[in-house]
């Protein structure tokens, strides 16, 4: 995944338009298969689903975030992390609107594959990270503008890689520090925008000092030795434990970094291991909740019901072998608790929303 250090290609992103086309939500209800649509009606535990398909012939959605009442979904079309043409040509990721109960809205070609998607809704904008990988670049999207797509170079990108995930916390724009190519430069970024540059700020480092939060070693000081910076998001007041911490997935470390105060004098960060690799983590505000999940392999996007609790924590699991599932997080111990009620689902992108309209100061999934 690395690249040549400070050797940034610019990547264009490019507007091509809004496509508006008319499409049905379906309902279904799991454990069936995720491909079969049906009247919704409540699944086993409490769980109503509810998915919507692509538009047109979009493909593999990844992130997910929301802005007022729509939500918005990158499907990255098969481009590679790099940025480089899918198997057909394609080289550029759709940005797909949705109403909440489903039916599609603009979209907007970008060119790369748009791994960071997230909400700013203080700015009335999207905000993105192009090729994971290498030839990174970062742009931000308002819906409701003639020209919609801003795009940014970044400077200061130190670690060799690309950009991930990317959260708004307290204000700042937070960014992964994906693909490194050493365990010594940064774990993460801020990101300030200034005339047409991304300019990064280190937020911590690969080989950071943590202390740590599970397993025998509980509390003690230990050395960070992350090589794979991915999704992100911020952890909610109702979190059992890390509340308004920032957390940062290492996926293939099988860690979890949360940074307090992150970017000032005061950060202070902590460190869960993970039984199995995870992709985003994300936590239930209150409860009831609702629960949108992106499925690349079945090409949906899947609006979950059920009873999520205050503060509750949900991943995707993507074990070395094995399909994608999603499991409950316990902050204390590190287990990870198969959902078995959405067994059908194969997820990726996750975010927990309400049903009214959103007036939050982030509109993170993690990482989406």
């Amino acid at each position: 995944m690395p690249v040549t250090p400070n050797k940034l290609k610019r990547t264009s992103m490019v507007l091509v338009g809004a496509a508006v086309a008319a499409s049905t939500i379906a309902s279904m209800a799991l454990p069936a298969s995720a491909a079969d649509e049906s009247e919704s009606h409540a699944a086993p535990g409490g769980y109503t689903v509810k998915s919507f398909s692509p538009v047109g012939n979009e493909s593999a959605p990844d992130d997910i975030t929301r802005m007022g009442n729509s939500v918005y979904v990158s499907f990255q079309n098969g481009v590679g992390p790099l940025g480089e043409p899918s198997a057909t040509g394609i080289t550029a990721s759709t940005v797909q609107q949705f109403s909440l109960d489903g039916k599609p809205g603009k979209s907007w070609q970008v060119t790369g594959k748009v791994d960071g998607l997230t909400a700013d809704p203080e700015h009335h904008r999207l905000l993105l990270t192009a090729n994971e990988d290498g030839n990174s670049s970062f742009s931000t999207l308002n819906p409701d503008q003639a020209k919609p797509l801003a795009t940014y170079t970044y400077s200061g990108l130190t670690h060799g890689g690309g950009t991930d995930a990317v959260s708004v916390v307290n204000g700042k724009i937070l960014v992964s520090a994906s693909a490194p190519v050493d365990a010594s430069g940064p774990a993460a970024y801020s990101v300030a925008l200034e005339g047409t540059t991304a300019k990064l700020t280190p937020l911590f480092s690969d080989n950071a000092t943590a202390k740590a939060a599970n397993g025998p070693q509980t509390g003690k000081e230990t050395t960070l030795a992350l090589t794979d910076p991915d999704s992100n998001t911020l952890v909610p007041a109702a979190a059992p434990r890390f509340k308004d911490s920032f957390m940062l997935d290492a996926q293939g470390d099988q860690q979890l970094i949360f940074a307090s105060n992150p970017g000032n004098g005061k950060q202070t960060l902590q460190v869960l291991s993970v039984a199995q690799p995870l992709d985003d983590t994300v936590f239930a505000a209150h409860s009831n909740q609702t629960l949108l999940v992106t499925d690349p392999k079945d090409n949906k996007v899947f609006s979950v019901t059920g009873p999520f609790k205050a503060g509750q924590a949900v991943s995707t699991v993507v074990p070395d072998a094995g399909p994608a599932y999603l499991a409950n997080l316990d902050l204390s111990t590190g287990a990870l608790a198969p959902i078995k009620e959405l067994a059908a689902i194969h997820p990726k992108g996750l975010m927990f929303t309400d049903g009214a309209e959103d007036n939050s100061k982030d509109g993170k999934s993690a990482g989406e």
